[in-house]
């Protein structure tokens, strides 16, 4: 099955970035410049769209600048690029095809940074973006923080009641003093060239370099102490096109002994957080339907793997048995013809029930898949709508599964195989293979099922 993947899109002040992602990893990649004017935005990113499309797309992303109510997709404000009062989900979303999830380019970029860069496996985590102005995003206990729709505009934590005004009409914002833009304002008021980088002022002992640092970097500590206070993350993490500069600047300025505290640390994917987290939120957010085939030769143990995991997950199970068995109680015996027949019959009604299942359902599927051909299992799949897939092979030492399908003979409805099908059985199980139609995770069913290792595995690979 080929892996779905998604396009993300980054609307910056300088720059437009698009990138088609899978699993995290960027397998290609487009940028423009940005503009003011939202049409010219819109074509540029339709354009950058083209680029790195192929048919493996099922969703896009985008990462905008302000203020974004996700669920209804709407822009309430913005920056250099405003957006603001203009349907560009709806407009992207209609020339594209594809499903837009929209989000503040912040919280896009903590949402890579959670998945696959330096907060991964934490879920308290407060980000700050530094570059033309400073984003910001909240996670917590795992989920974006919103409050009324639009939480997260860190940059606006005041930190001077008598400082610059600022572009949202408060005054004294971090971000007149700690963004990019306020870094250019610095240098200016020193009299430094506009071209001077943060990194080369960081260890010059020259006192006008050591002001400029410190009229930065200073507040930005000061913000962030108030948002650990506040928050009481497990990390802080500093991002953006001038994050590394602002997080190295900041050891000049160590937060003070206090009862507060959290680590403060530098995000690991650089410009590209954006858009991987965007792809990201997109492959979550789209319309799916999943299953996990759980796999195995008859007696192979498949059953008792399937229980816990729908135990563990709420998810219901389609077994192969549970739709045949009821027809084989009550309809004549019949010979083993008879039985497989029965048996195809039920796969392809397993297939039937998830086609006509509710959108976002998962189920598990306990079956041996391989007494049909493979490209039968791929016509079910295709014809049932999944998305995604995850396959759990179940495996036993051949004598033991011999052994374990003569010793429930008799608790078996009449029309399945006999005794006289172990022999064949326990061959079958020597040279039996998994779907390789999907990630696998293989149990050794000889041993106690681990649950929670099995739900692991499934919630990073589903």
């Amino acid at each position: 099955m080929t892996t779905a993947t998604a396009i993300g899109i980054d609307i910056g002040g300088t720059r437009l970035r698009a990138a088609r992602v899978a699993g995290g990893v960027i397998e290609a990649r487009a940028s423009a410049d940005s503009a003011r004017d939202p049409a010219i935005v819109t074509a540029r990113v339709l354009e950058l769209v083209a680029q790195v499309r192929n048919q493996t797309c099922t969703a896009l992303g985008i990462g905008v600048p302000g203020q974004v109510h996700a669920t209804s997709r709407a822009i309430l404000s913005g920056g250099y690029v405003d957006l603001s009062g203009f349907d560009f989900a709806g407009q992207i979303e209609t020339a594209t095809g594809l499903p837009v999830t929209l989000e503040n380019d912040a919280t896009m970029a903590l949402l890579g940074e959670a998945e696959y860069g330096a907060a991964q496996g934490q879920r308290n985590v407060v980000m700050l973006t530094i570059g033309t102005g400073i984003g910001g995003a909240i996670l917590d206990q795992g989920q974006v923080l919103r409050g009324r729709g639009a939480a997260g505009q860190l940059g606006h934590i005041g930190i001077d009641p008598q400082g610059r005004r600022c572009v949202c009409g408060k005054i004294g914002c971090v971000e007149t003093t700690s963004s990019g833009t306020a870094f250019g304002v610095h240098l200016a008021e020193a009299g430094l060239p506009a071209d001077t980088r943060a990194e080369a002022l960081l260890n010059n002992p020259d006192p006008v370099a050591q002001a400029v640092i410190r009229a930065w970097a200073a507040p930005l500590r000061a913000a962030i102490d108030t948002l650990i206070a506040t928050l009481n993350p497990d990390a802080v993490l500093i991002g953006g096109g001038a994050g590394a500069a602002a997080h190295a600047a900041l050891a000049q300025f160590p937060a003070a002994e206090s009862w507060f505290c959290a680590q403060v640390l530098a995000a690991t994917l650089g410009d590209d957080a954006g858009v991987i987290g965007a792809a990201t939120a997109a492959l979550k957010n789209r319309t799916r339907k999943r299953a996990v085939f759980v796999n195995g030769v008859p007696a192979s143990g498949k059953s008792g793997v399937a229980r816990a995991l729908a135990d563990a997950t709420g998810w219901p199970i389609l077994a192969l048995d549970t739709v045949k068995n009821p027809f084989l109680t009550i309809l004549p015996p019949g010979d083993r013809l008879f039985n497989r027949t029965l048996g195809r019959a039920s796969y392809a009604a397993i297939f039937d029930l998830i086609a006509e299942a509710p959108a976002n359902t998962t189920v598990i599927i306990d079956a041996w898949f391989g007494f049909q051909p493979l490209e039968v299992l791929q016509c079910h799949i295709a014809r049932a709508g999944l998305t995604d897939i995850a396959e759990i092979w179940c495996h036993a030492p051949p004598e033991v599964i011999g052994a374990r399908y003569a010793a429930r003979l008799g608790s078996r409805p009449a029309g399945h195989p006999g005794a006289d099908y172990v022999p064949e059985l326990i061959a079958l199980a020597g040279r039996a293979t998994p779907t390789h139609l999907a990630p696998r995770y293989e149990v050794d069913t000889t041993q106690a099922i681990d649950a929670t290792a099995l739900t692991d595995w499934l919630s990073k690979t589903l």
